[in-house]
C-alpha cells in the first residue's frame, strides 16, 4: 500500500520551517485528537496518521533522511530507526507532544485549556483575590478647578474585618489546614486512556480553593474576614484639573480576599460649566459689548476674570469681534507649567432706536462720511473693474 505523504498529512509545503510544521501539527492534533472525538474512529486514526507524519516532520535528523530518500529512509536496514507504532505523543525523541496539554501549550489556548484542567489552579483561587477598584463622580466649579479644593466624600466599601483582622475565624480560634489538598486548595484527579495517564487539577470543593476551613467563623463578618462600611475619605483636588479628569487613590478601593491586597479608588471629576467664561486647554473664553461711540473713541472697561476683575484698553478704532488678550488670566497648568491666558472678544453694538439729537449727530456724521468717500472709488465702481 502507497504511504501518504507526511507534509500533505500535516498540510504544510516542503519548504516549511519547524515552527510552522509545529503549528500546522497543533491545529490538527485540536481537531482529531480521540479525547475531543470519543466517538469518532475516523479522527483517530486520523490522529494516528498525523502523529506518525509529526514523528517524522518534528525531528530535524528523520525530516532530511525523509527529503533524501522518502518513506524508504525508515525501512529495515536504512537506519533511519523506523517509526514502532503509536506511542501516545513523541516518543524516541521525535518532536511530539507529551500530553493533551501540550498540544494547546504557547498556542494561545492556555488559558482555555487551563480553565478546564485546572492547571492554574492559583488563578481560579478567588479566595485570594485582590479588592476591587471603586469609582467616585465628584462636581466642582471652575473656580475650584482654578485654584484646586480638598473636598470629604462617603465612599462605601468592603473593608478588612477589625475583629477578626480579616482572618474569618472567631478571636482565640485559627483557621485549619485543610486535610483533603493538604492546605493547597487543589486536589488531583487521574484517570488513564488508551493515550496514557491523564491528571487533572481543580478547586478543592471542601475549603473552596482557601487551603483553610475555619470551624468558628467570626460573629461579626460571618467569616467573610470582610465587612460593608461606608467610609469619609479627604480628597485634595490640585489646580488646574479639567473636566473628565481622574485622580487614583491607591489601596483606598475594597479590601482583598483572604489577605490580597486591596483595590484603588478613582476619582472621576467634573467642573460645572461656567456663566460667565468657557474654557479651552487652559484658556478661558469670554465675550462683552461695547457701544458704537466707546470702538470709535477708544475707553476702559472692566472684565470678569476668574479671580475677580480686571481692566482692559479699548483703543479708538476697535472693529467688532476683535479678540483681546489678558495675559496669564487663565487656568494654571495641573502638571505646574505655568499659566494660560483669557481671551476677551469684543463686539459693538449698534443702537436700533435713536433720541433726536442722537439721530441729527449720526446724520451728520453719514453726511461727512460720504463727502470724505467721494475722494476716492466707491464699492460700485469697484465691482464695475472687478468684472
Amino acid at each position: 500500500m502507497t504511504k501518504k505523504d507526511y507534509y500533505n498529512i500535516v498540510g504544510v509545503d516542503k519548504s516549511a520551517s519547524a515552527d510552522e510544521i509545529k503549528r500546522a501539527y497543533r491545529k490538527l492534533a485540536r481537531k482529531y485528537h480521540p479525547d475531543v472525538n470519543p466517538d469518532d474512529k475516523g479522527a483517530e486514526a486520523k490522529f494516528k496518521e498525523l502523529n506518525e507524519a509529526f514523528e517524522v516532520l518534528g525531528n530535524q535528523q528523520k525530516k532530511a533522511q525523509y527529503d533524501q530518500f522518502g518513506h524508504a529512509a525508515f525501512q529495515q536496514g536504512q537506519g533511519g530507526g523506523g517509526f514502532q507504532g503509536f506511542r501516545g505523543f513523541g516518543g524516541g525523541g521525535g518532536g511530539g507532544f507529551s500530553s493533551f496539554e501540550d498540544i494547546f501549550s504557547g498556542s494561545g489556548f492556555d488559558d482555555i485549556f487551563s480553565a478546564f484542567s485546572g492547571m492554574r489552579g492559583e488563578e481560579t483561587r478567588r479566595s485570594s483575590a485582590p479588592g476591587a477598584d471603586l469609582r467616585y463622580d465628584i462636581t466642582i466649579t471652575l473656580e475650584e478647578a482654578h485654584s484646586g479644593v480638598a473636598k470629604k466624600i462617603q465612599v462605601p466599601r468592603f473593608e478588612k474585618c477589625g475583629v477578626c483582622k480579616g482572618t474569618g475565624a472567631k478571636d482565640g480560634t485559627a483557621k485549619e489546614t485543610c486535610d483533603k489538598c493538604n492546605g493547597s486548595g487543589q486536589v488531583r484527579q487521574v484517570r488513564r486512556s488508551f493515550l496514557g495517564q491523564i491528571v487533572t487539577v481543580g478547586m478543592c470543593g471542601k475549603c473552596k480553593g482557601k487551603g483553610t476551613i475555619i470551624k468558628t467563623p467570626c460573629s461579626e463578618c460571618s467569616g467573610n474576614g470582610r465587612i460593608k462600611k461606608t467610609r469619609t475619605i479627604d480628597v485634595e483636588i490640585p489646580a488646574g484639573v479639567d473636566n473628565d479628569s481622574h485622580l487614583r487613590m491607591a489601596g483606598e478601593g475594597e479590601a482583598g480576599m483572604n489577605g490580597a491586597p486591596s483595590g484603588d479608588l478613582y476619582i472621576v471629576i467634573h467642573v460645572k460649566p461656567h456663566d460667565i467664561l468657557e474654557r479651552y486647554e487652559n484658556d478661558l473664553y469670554c465675550k462683552t459689548t461695547i457701544g458704537i461711540g466707546q470702538a470709535v473713541l477708544g475707553d476702559e472697561i472692566e472684565i470678569p476674570t476668574i479671580r475677580g476683575k480686571a481692566k482692559l484698553k479699548i483703543p479708538s478704532g476697535t472693529q467688532s469681534h476683535t479678540v483681546f488678550k489678558l495675559s496669564g488670566q487663565g487656568m494654571p497648568d495641573v502638571h505646574g507649567r505655568g499659566k494660560g491666558d483669557q481671551l476677551v472678544k469684543v463686539v459693538v453694538e449698534i443702537p436700533k432706536t435713536l433720541n433726536k439729537k442722537q439721530r441729527q449727530l449720526m446724520e451728520e456724521y453719514a453726511v461727512e462720511s460720504r463727502q470724505s468717500a467721494t475722494v476716492g472709488k466707491g464699492f460700485f465702481d469697484k465691482m464695475k473693474e472687478y468684472f
